[in-house]
C-alpha cells in the first residue's frame, strides 16, 4: 500500500516536473528563437529549419559600429533610471499619503490619479507632441523622462499605498513616541520596511520605462532615440535585417534582465511583513 502511495507521489512529481518544463520551454522559446536568429550569418537567417551552423557576432558589430546602438542605450539608461528614481520618490510619498491621511472623497481622488495609469499613449502622444514642440523639448530626454512620470507615479501610489497600509499603526506610533516626526518615521521605519515593495515597484518602473515605444518613437527623432526604436533602423524598402534587429532585441532585454535577477530576493515581501505582524 505504501509502496503504491510513493509510486503515486513519485509519478505526480516527474508529471508536474515534464509540465513546468514545457511551460518554461513554451514562454522562452521565442526569446530562445530571437537568440538562436542574432547569431546567425546572414546566409542563414533565411533558413528557419536550419539549427546547425558556425555562430557569428557580425550581427552585433554591425548594430554597434554601423547603428550606433551603444548611444540609444546611454539614452534608454538615463531617461529610465532617472525616471524611476522620481516615480519611487513622488509616488511614495503620494501613497504614503494616501495610506495614512483621511480626507473627503479621497478615493475618488485616487481614482483620478490612477486613471491616468489607464490612459493609451496613443491617446495622448498627439497633444504631448504639440506640447512639446511648443516648449521646445522634442527629440530630448527631458520630454521623455515627464512623459514616463506620468504613467510611473500612478503605478508608483498604486503598488506603494498596498505595501504601507500593511504595516501595522503601532509602529508609526512608538516611533512617535520615541521623539520621532512623522518624515523621520516614514524615512527610518516605514521605507525600509517597505524594501521589497520599493524593489518591486522600481523594477515594473523601469521595465516599463526601458520597454516604452510610442512616445519614444514619436517625441524623439535622433538625439535622444532610445533601444526600442531602434529597430526602426532595420526597416526599408529592401527588406528586413532580421539578423541586426534579433541582436537589438536581445541587447536591449539584458539590462532588464540581469536587473531582475539581482533584485530578485527583496521580491519575496512575506518576510519582512511577516516577521513584522509575528
Amino acid at each position: 500500500m505504501r509502496l503504491g502511495r510513493k509510486r503515486k507521489r513519485k509519478i505526480i512529481k516527474i508529471g508536474s516536473c515534464l509540465i513546468l518544463a514545457a511551460a518554461s520551454l513554451f514562454f522562452l522559446g521565442p526569446y530562445l528563437w530571437m537568440v538562436l536568429i542574432s547569431l546567425k550569418p546572414k546566409v542563414d537567417i533565411y533558413e528557419p529549419g536550419k539549427l546547425i551552423f558556425s555562430p557569428t557576432l557580425e550581427n552585433y558589430i554591425s548594430i554597434i559600429e554601423d547603428a550606433n546602438i551603444l548611444d540609444y542605450f546611454v539614452n534608454s539608461i538615463v531617461v529610465s533610471v532617472v525616471s524611476t528614481a522620481i516615480s519611487l520618490v513622488i509616488g511614495s510619498f503620494a501613497a504614503y499619503g494616501f495610506a495614512r491621511f483621511y480626507w473627503k472623497k479621497r478615493e475618488n481622488t485616487a481614482f483620478m490619479v490612477l486613471s491616468q495609469r489607464m490612459l493609451p499613449a496613443m491617446a495622448i502622444v498627439i497633444p504631448y507632441f504639440l506640447m512639446a514642440m511648443a516648449a521646445g523639448l522634442l527629440d530630448t530626454r527631458v520630454i521623455l523622462i515627464l512623459c514616463y512620470l506620468l504613467f510611473n507615479i500612478p503605478f508608483t501610489i498604486l503598488m506603494m499605498r498596498g505595501f504601507f497600509e500593511d504595516i501595522p499603526m503601532e509602529i508609526e506610533e512608538a516611533g512617535k513616541i520615541d521623539g520621532c516626526s512623522r518624515f523621520q518615521v516614514l524615512k527610518e521605519l516605514i521605507l525600509p520596511l517597505s524594501l521589497p515593495g520599493l524593489t518591486a515597484t522600481a523594477i515594473f518602473c523601469l521595465i516599463n520605462s526601458w520597454n516604452e515605444f510610442v512616445f519614444a518613437n514619436f517625441l524623439t527623432s535622433v538625439s535622444a532615440k532610445t533601444v526600442p526604436t531602434s529597430v526602426m533602423l532595420f526597416l526599408s524598402v529592401s527588406g528586413t535585417k532580421w539578423g541586426e534587429m534579433a541582436a537589438t532585441g536581445v541587447l536591449s532585454s539584458l539590462p532588464v534582465i540581469l536587473f531582475g535577477v539581482a533584485v530578485q530576493k527583496y521580491m519575496i515581501r512575506g518576510l519582512t511583513f511577516g516577521a513584522v505582524k509575528g
